[in-house]
């Protein structure tokens, strides 16, 4: 853009080096009003998704990529206009809309001297400044369908039609609304989207509808429709489309694809070693019972996982040589005299291990506040890059699947990962009698490089022992 009241904010690095994220959500439109500060959209790195804000006042007047696309760093990716400019802003918003990927394939091929001009509907010609969708009203003419098509573009679809023939093809010949990837779905799929019945907000046809369009037989042509555009095909339905639609591909990227190729590099760099021992933690968690009802603990997660990573921290301060890296480059090994102790954390989006920073000098309750942040943090999809660097070891906490145990994989750069399996009632000799008890499995996996069978056995025998006898936190401690 050549006009000097319009700028262009383009894709920050937000990871310390990171080349590219992938644009998840747009909170803000064409002709919205934006200050300094404010959020517009949500992004995902290799390490986590961040919300960028705007670093001006303005008016949004072009969202250059739609959601879901992904974008190098430095990439102009949204454009404003400030000062004097911020008022004729309006004006180009069908305009800026049209200019977006997405749009493409809504767009006949431009003529020099581009008109601004979606596939048969004309420039409108009504105020600029949006208007909120109306409930169960059908679009009104002649702006009606070109509003519709535009705010789709933008993953905004209007509300649909009250009737139930609304999820049928409509007769007025109004686009079926649905986002890009999801035409993309339909159009490999073989699927006619007017045929589709939508599930999705406001009316919008969702993936899953396209595959269930898919998967169920196809139904007769209904008689009442009127003056069909072309006779539905009386031939069943190719079977390379049901078999296609009985498999799903997911683009790799971003946390997957940054956690594929680190476990990759981790597994094939570090030889990994496994050790194992089964616990009866009974008096772990009766203490856990007793902490809750703590006034010191109140409004804290008081968990199992509390006391193990408070047990693992002992381990290492009378093991201390456990919590080290290989530095590959100098070919030495590095001591690290501080733990910042990781939490592997499933999310939607894929592994991440945020780590509590400086674990080794908090109290208890202190650790039991920075856990309870950071699995928040977690399941709300907002841990920062920053939170997942600098780790030294790491607690993965496969009981709460049920699982009883595993060999986890480090996490490079690290030279330890504790294993927690489920944490079960089961037969055990206890006081020379056989009684029921809370038993579960540790596993520690460790980097051989540095860290030999003796070392590797006496962390895991500490961790247990402290498990088995929490009064060792007073005495070891």
């Amino acid at each position: 853009m050549t006009d000097s009241s319009v700028r262009e904010f383009k894709m920050p690095d937000v990871g310390e080096g990171l080349t590219e994220a992938e644009i998840l959500k747009w909170y803000v439109q064409p002709g919205d009003t934006v200050t300094d500060g404010q959020v517009v959209c949500e992004v995902e790195t290799a390490k986590a998704a961040v919300e960028l804000p705007i670093p001006y006042d303005g008016v949004v007047r072009e969202l250059h990529f739609p959601e879901g696309t992904t974008v190098d760093v430095g990439t102009s990716i949204i454009a404003v206009a400030v000062g004097d400019g911020a008022a004729a802003a309006a004006e180009p918003v069908q305009e800026a809309v049209a200019d977006t990927p997405a749009a493409a394939e809504a767009e006949e091929p431009k003529p020099e001297g581009r008109q601004p001009v979606l596939v048969g509907y004309g420039v409108s010609t009504s105020s600029t400044k949006r208007r909120p969708r109306k409930g169960a009203e059908a679009p009104a003419a002649p702006e009606g369908p070109a509003a519709a098509i535009q705010a789709e573009l933008n993953g905004h679809g209007p509300a649909a039609p009250a009737a139930p023939a609304a999820s049928a093809a409509p007769v007025t010949g109004d686009r079926p609304l649905a986002k890009p990837p999801v035409r993309k779905l339909a159009k490999d799929l073989g699927v006619d989207l007017a045929t589709v019945v939508p599930s999705g907000p406001d009316g919008i046809i969702t993936r899953e509808d396209v595959h269930a369009a898919v998967a169920a037989p196809e139904p007769a042509q209904a008689a009442p429709r009127a003056e069909p555009t072309a006779p539905a095909p009386s031939a069943p339905a190719a079977p390379t489309s049901y078999d296609t639609a009985r498999e799903t591909r997911i683009p790799v990227k971003g946390v997957r694809k940054a956690t594929a190729a680190a476990m990759v590099g981790s597994a094939f760099t570090a030889p990994h070693v496994t050790e194992f021992v089964t616990v009866d933690v009974t008096r772990t968690m009766k203490l856990v019972e007793e902490l809750k009802q703590d006034k010191e603990y109140t409004g804290l997660r008081v968990n199992p996982l509390l006391l193990i990573a408070k047990a693992l921290l002992v381990a290492i301060k009378r093991n201390p040589d456990i919590n080290a890296s290989w530095d590959e480059a100098a070919q030495e090994i590095v001591v690290k005299h501080y733990v910042n102790l990781g939490i592997a954390a499933a999310t939607p989006r894929g592994l991440i291990v945020p780590n509590i920073k400086d674990a080794h000098a908090k109290t208890l309750p202190q650790l039991a506040g920075s856990l309870g942040e950071l699995v928040s943090t977690a399941r709300e999809g907002k841990t920062s890059p920053a939170a997942m660097q600098g780790g030294t070891v790491t607690i993965t906490n496969v009981g709460v699947f049920g699982v009883d145990t595993g060999t986890p994989i480090l996490n490079p750069g690290e030279s330890a990962i504790l294993a927690v399996g489920a944490i079960k009632l089961q037969p055990w000799v206890h006081k020379g009698k056989v009684k029921p008890r809370q038993v579960t499995t540790l596993a520690l996996s460790f980097d051989h490089r540095l860290v030999d069978g003796e070392l590797g056995s006496k962390v895991l025998a500490d961790v247990a022992a402290v498990l088995e006898q929490p009064k060792r936190l007073i005495s070891w401690a």
